[in-house]
């Protein structure tokens, strides 16, 4: 039984070496001296502590230059609060606009009624310059004791805000008291239920398990008829456990495999609370015509097949009809009509387009089962992933492999038996060695490929994806033995694992 999930890392991965930590003292002086020589040089406001300790200057004229003061564009604009007597390096120069009126507040150092002319023709050109809705905030903000507008230039004033926004948000956040998922589960009543993916041959049910599951478990290629068991994958969602179960595509059958594989995903929609029917999006590449040019004409209509599968299923458990793969068409609207033209047919507890490919509308899929699924008690551990051994997937690993290397008659003809399967009961290898059956010699000429190398290539494929299963190093060996007429006998299929009605 394969639980939690797979290890990411590779084995024997080393921490990487941290530089040492600076002692207190060191890490409070070094900031301050930095900071004192930006200031010096580029003239950048310095740190808040040491506007503190700066001895005190005598008022300098405007001619004269500030290169050790808090800020020098504040020097330029005016240092309105600092002939007032303010000592606050941030406060200095902030009023752009008092500055670039007139200096009104350099005026003010430089007598009574010097100080008195200069904030009459300030106050003049302001009220003329200054739209009504900035003389209210500028009157609103009022003065501070000590001499000198209070408010901040514009710039200045946004960015403040905006910080002191973030930081508010921030707060809120972190502060915000977080349910973890065991409050949630304990305020709503526990759900369990089996959950049947059912459809056609490659529609994307094993792709909508592996998107649900979070990780690859199911094996996935654009061959049809690449599940050829019902695999299991629990996924919990709130307080909901989900048993998804991914069956093989129900299709018209020309070997006893095929009719051992229809009757497992008919047993499987059987002894579900919930069936989840999944069908896809038309391809664009076989529309046609007026549907591509947008003319008008009839909807798009569902597929036979899954008119058959529909008329099968029984009416006991409800279903969630899902339509995957729209993520084919531009204009969505088309499939409208053919969403409505399912909802004719039988009558859906829920209708969610999704792609599961690009996990899209996945989540919804989850919820709208959730809320079917009867209330019981979780019958799987929150860290366990699946029902099956670990060595039933390294079989379907190495077939996995086969079905993209491999083409035409040779993928269906396939099968993977498992001969040696030994775990270390320390940190060493798992040793895995592996029968790959095909009918004829020529299949067999295929598989090995030159000099072996097409063998050798599927098992190194196969390697990684089983290390990446069960988190430590692989050893693996393949033959290929020719086993004719295999997918005819029952006896065969047994032995190879294939036994009817068994989903798990």
């Amino acid at each position: 039984m394969v639980k939690g999930r797979p290890k990411s890392a590779p084995q024997g991965a080393r921490a990487r070496p941290q530089a040492p930590k600076p002692s207190s003292a060191a890490a409070g002086s070094r900031p301050a001296e930095k900071g004192s020589r930006r200031g010096a040089r580029s003239g950048q406001e310095p740190p808040a502590g040491d506007a503190a300790i700066h001895p005190a200057r005598a008022p300098r004229r405007d001619s004269e230059a500030h290169a050790g003061d808090a800020s020098r564009r504040a020097s330029k604009r005016g240092g309105a609060e600092r002939a007032a007597g303010r000592g606050d390096a941030e406060r200095g120069g902030a009023e752009r606009g008092g500055a670039e009126r007139g200096g009104a507040g350099r005026a003010a150092s430089r007598g009574g009624a010097e100080r008195g002319d200069a904030e009459r023709a300030a106050t003049k050109r302001s009220s003329s310059a200054r739209s009504p809705g900035a003389a209210r905030s500028q009157a609103g903000r009022g003065s501070r004791p000590g001499g000198g507008a209070t408010g901040r230039s514009l710039p200045e004033r946004t960015a403040s805000a905006r910080g002191s926004v973030q930081q508010q948000r921030k707060k809120k956040k972190k502060d915000a008291p977080r349910r973890t998922e065991e409050e949630t589960d304990a305020s709503l009543p526990r759900r369990s239920g089996r959950v049947a993916l059912v459809g056609r041959p490659n529609v994307g049910k094993s792709t909508l398990l592996n998107a649900a599951l979070g990780h690859p478990l199911a094996i996935v290629s654009p061959m049809p008829q690449t599940t050829r068991d019902a695999i299991l994958g629990v996924v919990h969602h709130g307080p909901a456990e989900i048993a998804l179960l991914d069956t093989p595509g129900l299709h018209r059958p020309r070997t006893e495999l095929g009719r051992v594989m229809n009757q497992a995903a008919r047993e499987a929609a059987r002894s579900a609370d919930v069936i989840v029917f999944v069908t896809e999006a038309p391809d664009p590449a076989r529309l046609p015509r007026r549907v591509k040019e947008d003319e008008e004409g009839p909807p798009l209509a569902p597929h036979p097949g899954d008119l058959t599968l529909l008329a099968d299923l029984g009416s006991e458990a409800p279903v969630v009809f899902v339509l995957n793969k729209v993520d084919r068409m531009r204009d969505k609207a088309l499939l409208l009509p053919l969403l409505d033209a399912f909802a004719k047919v039988r009558e859906f507890a829920a209708i969610v387009p999704i792609s599961a490919l690009r996990e899209d509308g996945v989540q919804r899929v989850l919820d709208e089962v959730a809320k079917l699924c009867p209330e019981r008690d979780w019958g799987f551990a929150p860290d366990e992933l699946t029902d099956r051994p670990t060595r039933f997937f390294a079989g379907e690993y190495v077939r996995e492999q086969i079905l993209r290397a491999t083409k035409a008659e040779v993928p269906h003809a396939s099968a993977v038996q498992i001969e040696r399967y030994v775990e270390p009961t320390g940190d060493g290898a798992l040793h895995i060695d592996a029968t790959i059956h095909v009918e004829r010699p020529g299949q067999k000429k295929i598989l090995i490929g030159a000099g072996a190398e097409q063998l050798k290539r599927i098992g190194t494929e196969a390697r990684l994806r089983i290390e990446e299963l069960v988190g430590r190093q692989v050893n693996l060996k393949l033959w290929v033995r020719v086993t004719p007429e295999w997918r005819e006998s029952l006896q065969q299929l047994e032995e190879l694992g294939y036994n009817k009605g068994e989903t798990s």
